[in-house]
């Protein structure tokens, strides 16, 4: 006999060691209470999921688990314990300090009279009010599953509500490929959500794959996008590395077919795309038999969600076109002005400067793609002039002083953030710290942080690189004179940012040296 019940209690440890399980905290200072409670329950199963009991003897105790477990499902907590009212409480402690209100709050009451049931349902945020003495083993078990039930909808909505709350975070932004996998994800995680919640959700597509040989397997194009569960840190990854067997087989059936493969377990979901072969959408860990809703949902999803992709992709093409044309056109300018890599290095220079003046990465990526076009006012500037060694003549000095109000006037009127940050650059990267600069004479705050980080850009390579009308200046010296103009020509802080900086200078430096052809 005693042999048989450790055998019983063996196997059920093991059972509960196998699937999660819903978590339920008993909260009395009666020990008896536990033990029954726990007897009444042991055999407890619901949706496939056993009971793991948490004890606490006081209400301290209550408090200091809720602090360690966010995942609790139920509550049976006592009202008298160490005070009269230490369960009302701890419900309180529950509601407002741990800011949790997806616990099933259960009170039991050897005492009624102690906390009549009309106050205490009117005035705290709990769910259920229960005599010990009404709770008999078939009460217990009716009210466990009902609150259970309640606990897992209320869960099942809050999945819903982080998946559309990443959607909206996303939807102001959604033509941004950093917004994307926000987008993605909280679409996985939403879809999951309404199927009841899968294990692992993966997006899969062809979209970052490289050049393949002629006579690959197709689905090695494919790769990892984002995920969640098992797939949350395998971006990247080709879909033959993360995926083999049966489930490997699916996604290749899904690509030829071009439709949804259902499994007990698993499902793959091919989306269409008018611009590449399509992406594939891997859930696993199903819950349940989806149901003719959830297939009708799942199709209308594939389609829709591969539309916001390739809309996403189409926009970044978009994006880096114009950055490309940008760019190259910056090199073209500096080619003709003699400058090597000039450009290239005054635009890391400027990146550094920025991030380590706190811009935000958007006034970093506007900052990086108009740098380029700084000296753009120069085409109006005779090569003779521009390239002419020595010291310039007062006429031949306006002349060049003239590029600044140039390059504005060509770049004014465009309404794009980029143009318009160029335009700036053009004009007042020449503007000095204490005002006596040019053109407008502008000083300190007044002078846009993208022209003072500019400046400073352009003064340092200028001096450091060599030109073919000058010799390169030692690194020391160029900082010396930097320092030197420290609150005159430059913003104190961001000689003080460079000074701290030399070693990503010379890094900057080393990556990119100048090739001039002087004759």
């Amino acid at each position: 006999m005693s042999d048989d019940l450790l055998f019983l209690d063996e196997s059920e440890e093991d059972v509960v060691e196998e699937r999660s399980t819903w978590k339920v905290l008993i909260v009395d200072d009666e020990p008896e209470v536990h033990a029954v409670t726990k007897l009444a329950l042991s055999d407890f199963v619901f949706q496939d999921k056993g009971i793991e009991f948490i004890s606490a003897y006081t209400g301290a105790e209550a408090k200091r688990v809720f602090l360690e477990h966010d995942d609790i499902a139920i509550v049976l907590l006592d009202v008298v314990m160490e005070t009269d009212d230490a369960g009302l409480q701890v419900a309180e402690f529950i509601r407002g300090e741990a800011n949790n209100h997806f616990t099933r709050i259960i009170l039991r009451t050897g005492q009624p009279g102690q906390a009549p049931e009309k106050h205490v349902i009117i005035n705290y945020d709990i769910n259920d009010y229960k005599s010990k003495t009404e709770l008999t083993a078939q009460k217990l078990f009716t009210v466990v599953i009902a609150t259970l039930r309640s606990y897992r909808d209320i869960m099942v909505i809050e999945e819903n509500r982080k998946g559309l709350e990443k959607i909206i975070a996303a939807s102001a932004d959604l033509f941004s490929i950093h917004s994307l996998e926000s987008f993605i994800d909280g679409i996985v995680q939403q879809l999951s959500s309404l199927l009841g919640g899968t294990q692992d959700a993966a997006y899969i597509t062809s979209a970052v794959a490289g050049p393949r040989p002629i006579d690959s397997d197709p689905s090695s194009e494919f790769y990892v996008f984002t995920g969640k569960g098992d797939f949350a840190n395998q971006e990247g990854l080709p879909l033959d590395k993360v995926l083999s067997g049966n489930q490997l087989e699916s996604c290749r059936q899904a690509l030829r077919e071009q439709e949804i493969v259902y499994a007990d377990e698993y499902l793959v979901a091919y989306c269409n795309s008018k611009n590449m072969r399509g992406s594939l959408l891997y859930l696993s860990g199903l819950p349940r038999r989806l149901t003719d809703t959830d297939k009708h949902l799942l199709e209308i999803f594939s389609q829709n969600v591969q539309i916001a992709f390739d809309n996403v992709l189409l926009t970044k093409d978009i994006e880096d076109t114009q950055r490309e044309i940008v760019e190259r056109l910056g090199q073209i300018l500096e080619k003709e002005m003699g400058g090597g890599k000039h450009i290239q290095r005054m635009t890391l220079i400027s990146e550094m400067l920025g991030r380590e003046y706190g811009l935000s990465q958007d006034d970093i990526d506007v900052l990086k793609l108009a740098v380029p076009l700084h000296d753009v006012g120069k085409l109006k500037v005779p090569e003779s002039i521009l390239l002419k060694p020595g010291k310039l003549n007062e006429e031949e000095q306006e002349i060049v002083r003239s590029h600044a109000e140039f390059g504005y006037e060509l770049l004014k009127d465009s309404r794009r953030p980029i143009i318009k940050a160029a335009a700036l650059l053009a004009r007042d990267h020449h503007e000095y710290w204490d005002g006596n600069g040019y053109p407008r004479g502008l000083k300190g705050e007044e002078i846009h942080i993208f022209c003072r980080i500019t400046s400073l850009a352009d003064v340092f390579d200028a001096l450091h690189a060599k030109r073919c009308y000058k010799e390169a200046w030692p690194l020391d010296k160029v900082l010396d004179l930097i320092e030197s103009q420290r609150g005159k020509q430059f913003d104190p802080l961001l000689v003080d940012i460079l000074l701290a900086n030399r070693d990503k200078l010379e890094a900057i430096c080393f990556a990119y040296p100048d090739d001039l052809p002087c004759h």
